[in-house]
């Protein structure tokens, strides 16, 4: 599915050139804080011996999700990044402004709801230029690791757009416990690759401005098989066994029917059956218990961690085979 015709005999980003065999840390500074502060966005290249694909591995899109970030990071400093084929292209934190803010936002804008990006746009839709223009006229293919958001957990999956063979492949050989489709979104960084005939896959797993371990070791993991799939590491790398991943071809939301204090009785993860009780809310004065049922059979991919909810609020995302 892949061609032979690679990028990385040499890489070039801002304008300095990384060939064969070399490594190199570039600081890319964005803009500055009101004090005069420069922020900078660390990028790790490191490119192998031999020509081979290269590929964006990219945390911290949204600056809440330090989990994604905590991903990449960790990958860092085990030193995972000990390529001889192709290269990887490493950025552990793209928007530092929601980050250093626990904001999803950079200056309030969706860094994801802006792309292509402009030259004189918001700070956010710059950013989305700067990623296009400089980082991904390199890359054969990416993976974009995400989390939850608003106090919702998801469960370790990969997303991919449905009508891209290429990323399909990348989803098998990543081999998340989930996998599924999920539409293109209109200025989004997977919809603008796409346009660009560049692969994405989306790994998603954990709650923002969280730490989620087990969701941390199934994206390195699944990181690690990509990377020795197309021998751009060593053959003898251990990697952690699992079962083969489940496709989900639907999804639905079941939501609150009523407002009050929610507490969950089934796991994230969990396959649930049409009828069985996912859990419980009740007013803050116990004078009424209303019990959430599932209205299909399939598998916990997202589940609502905060216990206040209103009515129509998302309370589990589920998967149906």
């Amino acid at each position: 599915m892949f061609n032979e015709e690679f990028k990385n005999e040499e890489i070039i980003i801002r304008g300095e050139k990384i060939g064969l065999g070399e490594s190199k840390l570039i600081k890319i500074s964005v803009d500055r804080l009101p004090t005069g502060t420069y922020i900078e966005i660390p990028v790790y290249i490191f490119n192998g011996e031999k020509v081979g694909p290269t590929v964006l591995l990219q945390g911290g899109l949204h600056g809440d999700e330090t989990n994604s970030i905590e991903l990449v990071r960790r990958m860092l400093i085990d030193k995972r990044y000990k390529i001889h084929r192709g290269c990887v292209i490493v950025v552990p934190l793209l928007n530092v402004f929601g980050f250093l803010n626990l904001s999803r936002d950079m200056h309030g804008k969706d860094v994801n709801r802006s792309f292509p990006g402009s030259n004189t746009g918001s700070l956010a839709s710059r950013m989305a230029r700067y990623l296009m223009k400089e980082l991904i006229k390199n890359v054969d293919f990416a993976i974009d690791y995400h989390t939850g958001g608003a106090q919702r957990s998801n469960f370790p999956q990969i997303r991919f757009t449905p009508q891209d063979e290429r990323a399909l492949e990348l989803s098998k050989i990543f081999n998340a416990p989930l996998m599924f489709g999920s539409k293109l979104i209109p200025k989004s960084f997977r919809n603008e690759c796409y346009k660009n005939n560049i692969p994405v896959i989306v790994y998603e797993g954990g709650e923002s401005l969280r730490l989620c371990e087990d969701a941390i070791q199934q994206g390195i993991n699944g990181t690690l098989r990509i990377l020795k799939h197309f021998q751009m590491i060593n053959e003898n790398v251990e990697i952690s066994k699992t079962k083969q991943s489940i496709f989900l071809k639907k999804r639905k939301w079941i939501r609150a029917k009523v407002a009050g204090l929610f507490t969950a009785k089934v796991a994230n993860g969990t396959f649930i059956k049409k009828g069985e009780t996912l859990g419980h809310i009740m007013d803050t004065y116990g004078e009424t218990n209303f019990t959430v049922k599932s209205p299909i059979n399939g598998y916990i991919i997202a589940k609502n961690n905060f216990p206040v909810i209103n009515m129509g609020d998302a309370l589990f995302h589920v998967g149906e085979l």
